[in-house]
């Protein structure tokens, strides 16, 4: 089938922006085997968006739209596919009921204006969004199929990946089976260099992917039934997971806090948190987990050195000496996390998000983690090279490296 991207944003013509939807979307379709021939792009305009798509559909089976699907006046992907299959929008309750409750998530009240994202295409294929209020959907009228897929990157790779993928491989011939091997530790560049011979594979095809601090490897096969597209998939998959021992940590998981809150109800344990430059990210992300209550006994943000020597025990001598940003003071506040909790481990973190450095000459960026159980204490450092405005940057990949410290120490507790 024939099939080409139609990507929707003023801000992409003016180049504010990096079309990377395109990029992944291209390499998808094709993976599936699908023939791509056109990307194109439009801003946020009625007329323009009109002409482009009706050429469209006159060339090829299957377009996919990126972005235009927000709550504002000049978001009107959706409104123009509907209007050109002849299809009226109708409200989905399923859909509003997860916009409000995003907003109700947040402790802020739904405007009025996105209830027209609840609003889709009747009688299409829903695709719900996990990472934002903007639902996708795929219509189809007359053997033609559009497929309206959200703008921000992080929404709709998701969004493809888990639902769009398993629609459209009934057009492709054959069951398409995938499985993502998630790593940390290892950047995407030096990931796919130790992974050269997967990468050369046919069926199944194995994917890089890069996502903030972590990597992972997709793992995709096509065959008759989806037990032999499973199967086809299965010496890869476990190869991929010799070959990057610990860095793996997990297959078919959606991220790392999934991980340690599993990995700690298993084994029965809990944790104390005291939080400095992450100022409570570590704790948000956990109890983003069902069942975090069961591990997480407190997190403390301890962002100023009076808490921190107050409510944590750290020596006033310590910051002193050796700075606040040190691996000396995180240290001490994962032990002062331990012994204030209860809990079975402590971890304490400081750092300096940005977007400058200190007068000791410690630059933005840089992070210091230590964990301990009372009897031991690891550590790690971590230093993004990043100042400026990736302060939320910073405070996210120290998180994860947090979250993986304790995930190796639960690996192997001796």
């Amino acid at each position: 089938m024939k099939a080409e991207i139609l990507s929707v944003g003023t801000e992409l013509l003016l180049g504010d922006i990096v079309n990377t939807d395109a990029q992944f979307l291209a390499g998808e379709l094709a993976r599936l085997g699908f023939t791509v021939l056109y990307h194109s792009t439009v801003g946020d305009n009625e007329e323009r968006l009109t002409a482009l798509l009706e050429m469209a559909l006159l060339r090829s089976d299957i377009v996919l739209t990126t972005g235009g699907l927000g709550p504002t006046a000049d978001d009107l992907t959706k409104e123009v596919c509907a209007k050109a299959l002849g299809l009226p929008l109708v409200e989905d309750e399923e859909s509003m009921r997860r916009i409000e409750a995003c907003f109700r998530n947040r402790g802020s009240e739904m405007p009025e204006t996105n209830r027209k994202q609840a609003y889709l295409p009747q009688g299409c294929t829903i695709f719900r969004n996990n990472h934002g209020t903007a639902p996708g959907c795929a219509m189809e009228k007359a053997g033609k199929i559009i497929i309206n897929l959200p703008g921000p990157p992080r929404e709709l790779k998701a969004m493809f990946l888990e639902q769009v993928l398993p629609y459209l491989s009934r057009f492709a011939g054959g069951t398409i089976v995938s499985h993502t091997v998630r790593t940390f530790g290892i950047g995407e560049s030096a990931m796919a260099e130790r992974a050269a011979q997967f990468l050369k594979q046919e069926n199944p095809t194995v994917a890089p992917y890069a996502k903030d601090g972590e990597a992972l490897l997709r793992v995709t096969a096509k065959a008759d039934s989806p037990e032999e597209a499973d199967a086809l998939c299965k010496p890869t998959v476990d190869a991929l997971c010799a070959l990057y021992g610990d860095l793996v940590y997990g297959v078919d998981v959606d991220s790392l806090q999934q991980v340690v809150v599993q990995m700690l109800r298993e084994r029965g344990m809990k944790i104390g948190l005291a939080e400095s430059c992450t100022a409570g990210l570590i704790a948000k992300r956990i109890t983003e987990i069902p069942g975090s209550s069961e591990v997480l006994e407190c997190g403390i943000v301890s962002y100023s050195n009076r808490i921190k020597e107050k409510i944590l025990g750290v020596s006033p001598e310590t910051i002193e000496k050796y700075g606040v940003i040190s691996a000396e003071t995180a240290a001490e506040m994962a032990m002062g996390a331990w012994r204030v909790s209860g809990a079975d481990i402590g971890l304490g973190v400081t750092g300096l998000a940005g977007p400058d450095g200190d007068e000791r000459g410690n630059p933005a960026g840089l992070s210091f983690i230590a964990l301990t159980d009372g009897k031991h204490t690891l550590a790690r450092t971590v230093n993004t090279g990043r100042g400026g405005d990736n302060r939320e940057y910073n405070r996210f990949v120290t998180s994860s490296n947090a979250l993986d410290l304790i995930r190796l120490y639960l690996l192997d507790e001796k």
